[in-house]
């Protein structure tokens, strides 16, 4: 106890600083009172300390999980730390973000009215709206850094965690190859290879039509296509015809070898496991967007992960006036029945996320409807638990 409570203490201090660094940024004094101060100081500190301590529990575990793995294939010591759970930290923080939101709102919030201090609030006029205030300022703060963090710090970092899990955890074999490629590269222009293997950045049986409207004005054949990785864009045909087409003339000419830009690189022909997840949110708007205009389907995931993390950070609103409605109100169980209703609501979001995404991955929910869903549902139930919250 003395240990969790000398962390708590140097947690709280270090919100303090953070706070006083921000100050300037929050509303101004008269709107921004003492008593605001206050709870928007303890909300981030118990935040805070609740993902040093669950966090240090997950870590526990996750590598008295994977030791033996890690042991047998070699990982080195200096890779795990900050290849593997430096990285791993803030995208579990991340992650399970919910889950501490509704932890720090309950676990304080019912602290207040266990010693009736929501009462005294109330007893001066204070309305629960106004009351409020704090609260939504905190998780303001709160979905600003999940979102940074989410779109640009954890992608980066994922890139590390990802290959250092595959390459010591659990071997996976790389997809090397696809075949029957079909893309637009260009406006009109339309691009086929029957087989493409990564590791050589060649493919074979390549093909790119120009079309003029619905008329077909020029169709090239190639046997072999090889990617130039010092040039982007930049492809090597071999044995080539090219047929130009005008009306009904046709004239045919063969090529030993072309030299050409085509809008395509390997990375758009083959896409390898958790891609998306190492992509910075404007990297993913990019990617979506150009696989959008070449035709290409099979992008879900990368359409979910997109909208997840929007759907993530606002999440931190919904979840606080949830755990602020619940927790206010004096009740027999007092912070145990709160905490145990916060948990299971924390992590039936969690899980109601997961199933909803499933949906638009194999099914035919559009990925944005499906990644909200959640988010619209528990908008429903924090109004309903608002308007029965005390006044």
């Amino acid at each position: 106890m003395q240990l969790i409570d000398k962390i708590k203490d140097k947690t709280l201090a270090g919100v303090n600083k953070i706070y006083d660094r921000l100050r300037p940024f929050l509303p101004k004094e008269k709107l921004l009172m003492r008593l605001d101060r206050y709870i928007i100081k303890k909300f981030l500190g118990t935040y805070i300390f609740a993902i040093i301590l669950i966090i240090s529990i997950a870590v526990v575990f996750d590598f008295n999980e994977r030791m033996d793995r890690f042991m047998q294939n070699e990982a080195p010591w200096d890779g795990l730390i900050m290849d593997y759970y430096l990285n791993f930290i803030p995208y579990f923080a991340n992650l399970f973000s919910p889950l501490f939101v509704f932890i720090a709102v309950i676990f304080f919030t019912s602290k207040l009215a266990e010693n009736s201090e929501i009462i005294a609030m109330f007893s001066t006029g204070m309305s629960f709206k106004r009351m409020l205030r704090p609260y939504i300022v905190s998780a303001a703060i709160i979905a600003a850094a999940n979102f940074i963090l989410g779109s640009t710090v954890i992608p980066k970092g994922s890139v590390k965690r990802i290959q250092f899990e595959n390459k010591y955890y659990k071997p996976r074999k790389a997809v090397h190859s696809a075949r029957n490629i079909q893309l637009e590269v260009d406006n009109g222009v339309i691009a086929y290879i029957e087989r493409f293997e990564n590791r050589t950045n060649s493919g074979i049986h390549f093909s790119l039509d120009k079309f003029e409207g619905k008329q077909l004005v020029s169709h090239l054949t190639a046997q072999t296509i090889t990617y130039d990785t010092l040039h982007r864009y930049r492809w090597t045909l071999v044995d080539c015809m090219i047929r130009e087409l005008d009306g009904n003339r046709e004239k045919i000419t063969y090529e030993g070898r072309i030299d050409t830009l085509i809008h395509m690189e390997p990375s758009d022909i083959i896409i390898q496991n958790n891609q998306q997840e190492m992509l910075t949110s404007r990297e993913l708007s990019q990617y979506i967007d150009r696989q959008h205009e070449r035709g290409f389907a099979n992008i879900k995931e990368f359409e979910i992960e997109y909208h997840k993390r929007i759907a993530m950070a606002m999440a931190s609103f919904i979840l606080t006036l949830i755990g602020v409605s619940l927790s206010s109100r004096k009740m027999k169980g007092g912070m145990g029945m709160h905490l145990g209703i916060g948990l299971g609501l924390s992590f039936s979001y969690i899980l109601f996320q997961t199933i909803t995404s499933t949906f638009a991955v194999s099914g035919n929910v559009p990925p944005m409807i499906a990644v909200w869903i959640p988010n619209i549902l528990y908008a429903g139930i924090a109004y309903y638990l608002y308007t029965k919250a005390p006044k």
